[in-house]
């Protein structure tokens, strides 16, 4: 597997703050056709929402999207890696950390996220997930 993170990664990363509703940050990954979002507070990273955050820590939970931020549901003890990184050892801390994406720092900001899907099209792009991740999503 050879290449840099910076290769593979998605650089268009939206990025919220902590107190914006959960409501809104799943609105806003519906809008843009994402699935992550990363929280932020005066350029620190904070922590990712994703998509399947949203559904099982706050909707599957009864909790009320309208008025609890999203920092009550980010993942917050995250795996960061550098665009300069080999992209074997992105799949190396995605196995043994168990995550699908990971934000993408340079100089403390977040320049991108890389996803396993990213590295499927890049390293086995005629398997089942490349072709799954090169798609656009259902709408």
């Amino acid at each position: 597997m050879a290449g840099k993170v910076r290769e593979v990664m998605a650089r268009n990363v939206h990025t919220v703050p902590p107190q914006m509703s959960i409501h809104d940050a799943a609105a806003l990954m519906r809008d843009e056709n994402i699935g992550d979002v990363v929280v932020a507070e005066d350029d620190r990273l904070l922590g990712v929402v994703t998509d399947r955050d949203i559904v099982v820590r706050a909707v599957a939970e009864g909790r009320d999207v309208d008025n609890e931020h999203v920092d009550s549901v980010c993942s917050s003890e995250l795996t960061v890696i550098s665009p300069d990184d080999d992209l074997q050892e992105a799949a190396r801390l995605m196995r043994e950390r168990g995550v699908r994406r990971i934000p993408v720092v340079e100089n403390d900001r977040v320049t991108g996220m890389v996803s396993i899907g990213d590295l499927a099209i890049e390293v086995d792009p005629g398997s089942a997930l490349a072709d799954i991740s090169a798609k656009r999503p259902n709408t």
